[in-house]
């Protein structure tokens, strides 16, 4: 295993944990102390963690940091395609299906093709591309103001879903929180999405395990709000425990990581 594919890994599981000691990655990765305090240090420096005696934590994004579109897509790659895949069986021939911009939704776009009769309203130019030229879906994009992260937003993309009616939304997020609820670091973003929720008969949330207790500047919706949430089987007990108490449904994806259990 490369160094850098180590390293990815190691901040995929010190921020789904929340903390690490360097002797359980070195157990996890079968290598040596010596290498993971190493690829530790590699990771302070970029900023990617906060080392502390004997391992290191997880070091939260301020509320307004927004990556951009080729770096959240290399993340929870699998666990997005597990999240993809259960939310695409929620889709029936023939819906208007909204989907928020974001990788997760754009994950789930490819998982759309071929279904017959579909018309799909998004404000992502990603998703757009992926659709384009499916014979068996219309594709309506808003206007607006492009973001780093490529939702298209602002008043355009508002004015233009406030008379559309569909029969489900699909939300991305940027975080899922108890107090918070479903957020956003773009305060833009959170009105066109809200846009969108509102324009939904239903909604459906899509989002990996490491979305929770990520809060962004900007609320979207309740978790009250989400008729269904579609995660992965990552997600901790207790915040299995939280959501399915709040959320109308809550599907638990299952990703290659987990289906043969714990390591």
């Amino acid at each position: 295993m490369l160094a850098a594919e180590r390293q990815a890994l190691i901040l995929d599981e010190v921020h789904r944990r929340g903390a690490a000691r360097v002797s359980e990655l070195a157990g996890r990765f079968d290598v040596s102390d010596m290498t993971i305090r190493r690829d530790l240090d590699a990771l302070v420096a970029r900023g990617a963690l906060d080392k502390v005696h004997g391992g290191a934590t997880s070091r939260r994004a301020p509320s307004t940091e927004e990556p951009g579109f080729a770096a959240k897509r290399l993340r929870q790659e699998a666990e997005k395609e597990a999240v993809a895949r259960a939310a695409a069986a929620l889709v029936q021939p023939g819906w208007a299906v909204g989907l928020s911009a974001g990788t997760t939704t754009w994950t789930l776009a490819r998982q759309l093709r071929g279904i017959p009769r579909l018309t799909v309203v998004t404000n992502s130019m990603q998703i757009a591309d992926v659709l384009h030229g499916d014979g068996d879906i219309d594709v309506i994009i808003t206007g607006g103001v492009r973001t780093p992260s490529d939702a298209l937003v602002g008043p355009v993309a508002v004015a233009s879903l406030e008379r559309l009616n569909l029969d489900l939304v699909f939300l991305g997020v940027h975080g899922m929180d108890p107090r918070a609820g479903f957020t956003t670091p773009n305060l833009l973003e959170a009105d066109t999405d809200r846009a969108l929720v509102a324009a939904g008969r239903r909604l459906g949330v899509v989002a990996d395990h490491t979305k929770w207790g990520t809060v962004g500047i900007s609320t979207i919706a309740r978790l009250e709000d989400a008729d269904v949430l579609v995660t992965d089987d990552g997600l901790p007990d207790d915040a299995r425990r939280q959501l399915a108490e709040h959320v109308g449904e809550l599907i638990l994806a299952p990703t290659a990581a987990h289906e043969n259990g714990p390591e």
